[in-house]
C-alpha cells in the first residue's frame, strides 16, 4: 500500500482536539512570556546567532540533504519539511536543565521560535519545500496554499498567545500560581495524544516504522550535532553548546499534526513523520539530557 493512501483514525473531533492542544500549549507559553527573554538575545548575540542559524538554517539544510541522499517517499519528504519549520519544542527548557545546559538562552530562543511560528513555520515550510524537485512537484500537486496556512496557523497560535500575555498582565498572583500546572497539563496533554494516535494507528506505523525510524533519527541526530557542533565552532561554553543541541533537536512536531490534518487531509506520510519525530525526540532529547547531567563537572548548574 502506497503511504499516502493511508488515512490515519483521525475525525473532526481529533482536528479540534490536536488544534485546542496547540492553542493550549501556546498559551502556557503566553503565561511565561517576558520582555527580558527577547532582551537576553540581544544581549548575547552571539550564542543567539548561533542558535537561531542552527535551528532555522542548519536544520533544514541537513533535512534537504537527508531527504536527496536517502530520496524516500514524497510524503514522507514533506513531512520532514514541515517538521523542520516548526519552533522548539516545549520540552527542551526542561531537556537544557536536566543538561545542566544555559536554561536562559534555551527559554529565550523557544520563547521566540514559538511568538515567532505564525510567520516562520509556514515561510520556511514553503521555503524549503520548493527548493528540491520531489518535494517542490508534490506541493505542487496537493494545491494547499500558503496564505491559507498562514492565515490559519496565525489564528491557531497568535489568538492564545495574546490571550496568555492578557492573563499575565490582568492576574499576575494567579499567573504565578497556575503557570507550572498549565505547562505540566501540556505535556502530559500532547504526551496523551501523541501515544493514543500511536496505539489507535498501530497497525500502519508497524507497517512502515522501518521507513520512519532511519529517517526521524538520521534528522534528529542532525540537529543535535549540528547544534553541538556549531555553538562549537564559534567557541562557545560547553552550557550553550548542550543548550543549542537541544533546542535544534527539539521540535514542536504537534503543530506540524495539526497542520497536516487541517490541511493536507492526514496525509499518511507527512503525519506518521510528526507523530514518530514526536515520540522520538522526547526519547532522543531525555537521553542525552540525561547523559550531559551524569558528566557535567560537579557543582555545574544550569
Amino acid at each position: 500500500m502506497d503511504i499516502n493512501s493511508v488515512r490515519l483514525n483521525f475525525n473532526k473531533d481529533s482536528v479540534y482536539l490536536i488544534n485546542a492542544l496547540v492553542g493550549f500549549i501556546m498559551f502556557g507559553i503566553a503565561l511565561e512570556l517576558k520582555l527580558q527573554d527577547f532582551k537576553h538575545l540581544l544581549r548575547y548575540p552571539k550564542p543567539a546567532f548561533v542558535g537561531l542559524f542552527s535551528q532555522y538554517i542548519l536544520l533544514p539544510l541537513a533535512t534537504l540533504l537527508i531527504i536527496w541522499v536517502v530520496n524516500p517517499h514524497p510524503g514522507l519528504a514533506l513531512g520532514m519539511v514541515l517538521v523542520a519549520a516548526c519552533p522548539g519544542g516545549n520540552m527542551s527548557n526542561f531537556f537544557t536543565h536536566l543538561a545542566k545546559g544555559n536554561l536562559a538562552l534555551s527559554v529565550s530562543l523557544t520563547t521566540f521560535s514559538s511568538a515567532f511560528a505564525f510567520l516562520l513555520t509556514p515561510i520556511g515550510f514553503f521555503f524549503w519545500g520548493n527548493l528540491l524537485p520531489v518535494t517542490r512537484e508534490y506541493l505542487k500537486s496537493i494545491s494547499v496554499s500558503p496564505y491559507e496556512i498562514l492565515v490559519s496557523i496565525t489564528v491557531l497560535l497568535v489568538v492564545p498567545l495574546i490571550l496568555g500575555i492578557l492573563f499575565q498582565k490582568l492576574f499576575p498572583k494567579l499567573t504565578h500560581t497556575v503557570k507550572p500546572a498549565v505547562q505540566r497539563i501540556s505535556i502530559l496533554l500532547l504526551a496523551f495524544f501523541i501515544v493514543g494516535a500511536l496505539v489507535t494507528n498501530l497497525k500502519f506505523f508497524q507497517e512502515y516504522i522501518h521507513l520512519l525510524f532511519g529517517l526521524v533519527f538520521l534528522m534528529n541526530l542532525a540537529g543535535l550535532s549540528l547544534g553541538y557542533y556549531f555553538g562549537k565552532l564559534f567557541k562557545l561554553p560547553l552550557s550553550d553548546r548542550k543548550t543549542i543541541a537541544i533546542e535544534t533537536g527539539i521540535q514542536n512536531s504537534s503543530l506540524g499534526l495539526a497542520i497536516v490534518f487541517s490541511f493536507f487531509d492526514g496525509l499518511g506520510g507527512m503525519a506518521m513523520i510528526c507523530a514518530w519525530w514526536g515520540i522520538w525526540h522526547l526519547l532522543a532529547g531525555a537521553a542525552i539530557a540525561t547523559y550531559w547531567n551524569k558528566t557535567a563537572p560537579k557543582g555545574l548548574e544550569s
